[in-house]
């Protein structure tokens, strides 16, 4: 029996305004435009691919997790930029590092890397904004 293997995943975020979405993704994130044709088109940054549409797919407020090397540098460089952050670098005790940016439609980005060890846990945040304690956060 033949199995199939999984590739990857490119989400497709639905969008309100293709133009503006693209600009915060390029001038806020540092993402490049890979291809655009009507109101459809992609973006990427290094090994992380998104597509975004104004048409019927998806719906607004999507959360995304995407693993990086170091979300303290990203953190870092981002800050100043122009990108939503909605929370920063965040220790949490299922192991990763994490910071919350939002786009211009309300999709969540969850960026992840290695969690810190010795460094405390921090609170959640939810979709409505709600601080959740983490067991062992100080």
């Amino acid at each position: 029996m033949t199995v199939a293997k999984l590739a990857g995943v490119t989400p497709i975020l639905k969008v309100k305004d293709l133009a503006a979405s693209l600009a915060y993704y390029t001038g806020s994130l540092g993402f490049a435009v890979n291809w655009q044709t009507g109101n459809f088109g992609s973006v990427s940054r290094d090994r992380c691919s998104l597509m975004m549409t104004e048409d019927a797919q998806g719906h607004a407020g999507t959360w995304l997790w995407i693993a990086v090397s170091d979300v303290e540098a990203l953190f870092a460089e981002w800050t100043g930029s122009g990108a939503m952050i909605r929370q920063g670098p965040t220790n949490f005790p299922w192991g990763s590092l994490e910071m919350q940016v939002t786009d211009p439609d309300g999709h969540v980005l969850r960026f992840a890397s290695d969690g810190k060890p010795g460094v405390p846990f921090g609170p959640w945040m939810d979709a409505e904004g709600r601080l959740w304690p983490m067991a062992g956060a100080d």
